[in-house]
């Protein structure tokens, strides 16, 4: 493969904050490559130097000779008044193509849009069809390498498994080479053959597998382990050397002065490594829940809801109690969030449905995550949005410093005295999950959570959803996270309809086939979801579904493995080679004891489903 562009020992700080150092980062044409990190790792800040937005403080970026780069970003700036056609023509301005040509690319990029009015202004559309008509701009110069900057953000499924298609497919209109930053776990693992993570939990800064992200995150495990493994053996030999250090000056002679020396250097090695181990600390997230006991949290029926004259949602049925997972899904601007909202009103007794009841049980103790990030008012410092009555916070019975607080959502000391508006999404997500915490609950209502959060916290988010013994109502695009979290969903079908899924695939089949459920399918589809409940596979870790789904293949890969070198030994030419014969009979037994590994490990799997 030929190399486009390559990155040498670059460094980038700003002011105090150093991002990366010493980082080195080669693309060759045909690669794939997720690119992820914590939040404040400096990933779109690398995008940026690799499009020469931005230079690096130390080091050198070497580019091919006209090489063409798209960025796009994750702010979408356009000719406001002018219609998508005229801005996809705009980027091509001063491409030397023939204006007819620059019509015809930019007609068929627009095509693959799917827009309903293409001849309105791009200030009327929604943030979606905003966010697809970005992302069709950047393709419109056919780049040599394409960047992107969270290019799912304000996408819903509908439109993320568009981008999908759009940016995994070998179409002409696909980009060849992308670098794209993304905490969206499906997307990346559809779409990428290579992940790059920043981070300082590294010694080069980096860590990266040229493989698909399942491939990369059981490596990654690999890698930790053997971290820490190295960890404890340096802090043994350490151990060691600082007891002779202190038997005394009769010990530590002229001989012996390179004892003293390699000791200072161990204190030094482990120093270094323990500083990187701890940089791996995850965000601390655990919900409390009540421990109530009552069947019947929320029961709706027959509800409608009308926003500005259009039925959002209308003979609206389902039950909540204590355990039960519900997503809601559908496209944006349906109407999810103003259902989170209304039955968050009702819950606190703040308001009545204009249709239909929804029944609460007595002193229902709710709790809200919301979109905006407006109810934390931005000039408050971060210690008082931490902790709002004074310099400590109750949790789970016990007080807690505010310090110790900021520490567990990933926050310095230094920063307590900064104003929230100057905080990152990422960070001021962490803010409201504190928040939230805070409130012992029966029902999380929780909107688009995982909006600006890591992949790290968005593991730790998942884990503590799960475990959260009340029940959860949660509206996300986040794919995996309603796989994992979620027995059923709610699905916006259309025409003020909802209906109940097993799960979003099911529900966008439901769309496809024009949201034709009669009342008989959706009860037979819940029962179906509540019979699988106990063995439904998002019940297992990521990594952990991963494995069990390449379970089978891996041992009939093995059985055939074995096979192979049962019909080896029977061969006459081989039993005349004794030390050939030692050879594979040896390979044979390690081989039936992986087989047998990898039965026992199938079978602890499918214990832990049905736990």
């Amino acid at each position: 493969m030929s190399m486009l562009l390559s990155c040498r020992a670059i460094s980038k700080a700003y002011g105090a904050q150093k991002l990366f150092a010493g980082l080195d980062l080669v693309i060759h044409n045909g690669d794939r490559i997720g690119l992820i990190g914590p939040n404040g790792s400096g990933k779109s800040t690398l995008l940026k130097i690799l499009c020469g937005r931005e230079e690096p403080d130390s080091g050198a970026v070497d580019r091919r000779s006209n090489l063409v780069i798209s960025h796009l970003d994750q702010e979408d700036v356009f000719l406001e008044h002018l219609g998508p056609l005229e801005n996809l023509l705009e980027a091509l301005q001063s491409s030397p193509l023939p204006e007819a040509q620059k019509l015809n690319r930019a007609q068929a990029l627009l095509s693959r849009i799917e827009i309903e009015d293409e001849g309105r202004a791009v200030s009327l559309l929604s943030g979606g069809w905003r966010k697809r008509l970005s992302i069709c701009r950047a393709l419109v110069n056919e780049p040599d390498l394409l960047v992107m900057d969270e290019p799912t953000n304000h996408l819903d499924i509908a439109g993320i498994l568009w981008l999908e298609q759009l940016v995994g497919s070998n179409s002409p209109l696909s980009p060849p080479t992308f670098v794209v930053v993304s905490h969206d776990r499906r997307f990346l693992e559809t779409c990428t053959n290579r992940t790059v993570e920043l981070g300082p939990t590294y010694p080069t800064g980096t860590f990266q597998v040229d493989d698909t992200y399942s491939r990369f995150l059981e490596k990654k495990v690999q890698f930790l382990d053997q971290q820490h493994k190295l960890e404890e053996k340096l802090a043994n030999k350490v151990r060691r050397e600082t007891e002779w250090l202190r038997r005394g000056p009769k010990a530590r002679t002229t001989k012996a002065k390179y004892r003293i020396e390699e000791a200072h250097r161990l204190h030094e090695q482990l120093d270094s490594l323990q500083k990187h181990t701890r940089a791996a600390n995850d965000i601390g997230i655990d919900f409390s829940a009540t421990g109530r006991k009552t069947k019947k949290l929320m029961e709706v029926r027959n509800l409608r809801l009308t926003v500005d004259d259009k039925v959002l949602c209308k003979d609206l049925n389902f039950t909540v109690s204590p355990g039960t997972r519900i997503g809601l899904v559908g496209p944006n601007g349906c109407g999810k969030s103003s259902l989170l909202n209304l039955l968050y009103a009702c819950a606190r007794g703040e308001t009545e449905v204009e249709q239909g009841t929804v029944k609460v049980a007595e002193n229902l103790a709710a709790a809200s995550f919301t979109q905006d990030r407006r109810t934390v008012n931005p000039h408050t410092s971060l210690r008082r949005a931490l902790a709002p009555e004074g310099d400590a916070v109750v949790f789970r019975g016990r007080s807690l410093h505010v310090v110790s607080w900021a520490k567990r959502f990933l926050f310095r000391p230094d920063q307590l005295d900064t104003p929230v508006g100057t905080l990152s999404g990422g960070e001021q997500a962490r803010i409201l999950i504190a928040d939230l915490m805070r409130q012992p609950a029966d029902i999380l209502l929780l909107d688009e959570p995982t909006n600006d959060l890591d992949i790290g916290s968005l593991d730790v988010l998942e884990e503590s959803l799960v475990e959260f013994e009340g029940a959860v109502l949660l509206v996300t695009h986040d794919r995996y996270l309603l796989d994992r979290v979620c027995d059923v969903v709610l699905g916006f079908i259309g025409g003020g309809k909802i209906a109940m899924f097993g799960d979003y695939l099911q529900w966008l089949k439901a769309l496809s086939e024009g949201g034709a459920t009669s009342d008989r399918q959706v009860k037979n589809e819940k029962k179906k979801t509540l019979e699988e409940k106990a063995r439904k596979p998002g019940r297992l870790s990521y990594l952990d579904q991963l494995e069990y789904d390449r379970m089978e293949d891996d041992i009939l890969a093995g059985e055939q493995t074995c096979a192979e070198l049962e019909k080896m030994i029977e061969e006459p030419a081989l039993a005349a080679d004794p030390v050939k014969l030692q050879s594979v009979w040896e390979q044979l037994d390690q081989a039936r004891q992986k087989v047998e590994q990898l039965y026992l490990r199938w079978d602890e799997l499918e214990r832990k489903k049905v736990q």
